[in-house]
C-alpha cells in the first residue's frame, strides 16, 4: 500500500510515505499505545510511541539514473523523533544535492510493543536499508550508494546498522545486504558506556541496568571491522548533552580497522543544532557535501 501525498513543494517530485512491514516482526499488540504527533502549521514536528514505523520518499526535482540516495534516522534520546529539524528538513537538503532521500519513522524502544526493545530500532533500519536497495532500479537509485544518516541517537542507530548490519535481528527470507554503503554521522550517540554514553538514550534502548555483555554489544565504536562503512562524523567540542568523545572513539576505531573516515569536531555550537542554526556548526553541510563529492556520491 502506497500512500501517494502528491506535490510536497518545488524540490520534490512527489512524496510517498510507504509502510515498513507487512507483518511488524516481534510485535506485541498494544490497542491503547498510539502514536503521539507534535505538529506545527500542518507539519509533523516531532512524534513519539511509534509503533507502525514508515519510510518517507523525498525524489529529486530532477531525476536521473544511478542516483545516490540517504536513509535519515532523526534524533530524540530513542524517546522521541524530531521529525522535521531532523527528518524533512534535511531530506529537502539532500534533494537540492541531487540525492534521493527517506525518512525512517522508525519505532522507538519500549516494552509495551516490543518482545525486544533493544533490537526494535534495528529491525526497522535494516528493513529500510533492505526495501531501499530491493527497489533501487524503480527509484533511479544505484544500489551501490545507499548511505545512512542519523543524528544524535538516529545517529547511534545509524552506527549500529553499519556494525550490526548482518546480525538477523528479524526472520527474514530476503537477501538483500543491509549493509549501508557510508555513514553520514551529526552529533551521534556512538557508545553505551556509562562514562560517555548519552544516559537517557541508554535507559531507553538497554534499560535501567544492561549487563556489561549488552553494553559492549551496542558500544559501537567497539563492533567496528573493516567491512564497517566509510564514515563522514561531525561533533562540537562544547556539546554537553552527547559527548564528543562518541564521534572520537569511533572514529579512531575506523582509522584503526582502515575503514576511511573523516572527523569533524566543531569549536562550538552545542548539540542538536540541525542543518546548523549557531556559530561554527552552520557549515558542516558545506563540508558533508565536500566528503561526498570526493566519494564520487
Amino acid at each position: 500500500m502506497i500512500l501517494f501525498f502528491g506535490i510536497a513543494n518545488q524540490s520534490q517530485a512527489q512524496n510517498q510515505v510507504i509502510p515498513l512491514w507487512k507483518t511488524i516482526p516481534q510485535e506485541i499488540k498494544a490497542p491503547d499505545y498510539k502514536e503521539k504527533e507534535n505538529l506545527k502549521d500542518g507539519k509533523l514536528e516531532s512524534t513519539s510511541q511509534v509503533s507502525i514505523p514508515t519510510l518517507s520518499i523525498f525524489f529529486t526535482k530532477e531525476i536521473k539514473q544511478n542516483q545516490t540516495a540517504v536513509i535519515i534516522l532523526p534524533g530524540g534520546g530513542y524517546s522521541h523523533l524530531a521529525y522535521d529539524k531532523e527528518g524533512t528538513k534535511v531530506a529537502e537538503w539532500l534533494n537540492s544535492k541531487g540525492i534521493v532521500a527517506f525518512v525512517l519513522k522508525y519505532r522507538l524502544p519500549s516494552d509495551l510493543i516490543m518482545t525486544n526493545k533493544t533490537v526494535g530500532p534495528l529491525q526497522d533500519a535494516q528493513e529500510a536499508m533492505r526495501i531501499v536497495r530491493l527497489n533501487a532500479a524503480k527509484w533511479n537509485i544505484d544500489p551501490n550508494k545507499i548511505g545512512i544518516m542519523g543524528f544524535s541517537a538516529g545517529g547511534h542507530l545509524a552506527s549500529t546498522l553499519s556494525t550490526h548490519y548482518d546480525e538477523r535481528v528479524y526472520e527474514t527470507s530476503s537477501k538483500i545486504s543491509a549493509r549501508p554503503d557510508f555513514s553520514l554521522l551529526i552529533y551521534p550517540v556512538i557508545s553505551m558506556e556509562n562514562d560517555i554514553t548519552h544516559k537517557g538514550s541508554q535507559t531507553n534502548l538497554l534499560g535501567n541496568n544492561p549487563s556489561q555483555t549488552l553494553i559492549d554489544s551496542f558500544s559501537n565504536e567497539k563492533m567496528v571491522t573493516a567491512q564497517t562503512p566509510p564514515a563522514f562524523i561531525i561533533h562540537t567540542t562544547d556539546d554537553t548533552v552527547v559527548l564528543p568523545e562518541n564521534s572520537i572513539n569511533y572514529y579512531l576505531a575506523l582509522k584503526k580497522n582502515g575503514v576511511t573516515s573523516e572527523l569533524h569536531l566543531y569549536e562550538k555550537g552545542g548539540h542538536g543544532f540541525g542543518l546548523g542554526l549557531q556559530d561554527t556548526s552552520k557549515f558542516w553541510t558545506r563540508d558533508c557535501e565536500e566528503w561526498l563529492k570526493a566519494h564520487g556520491l
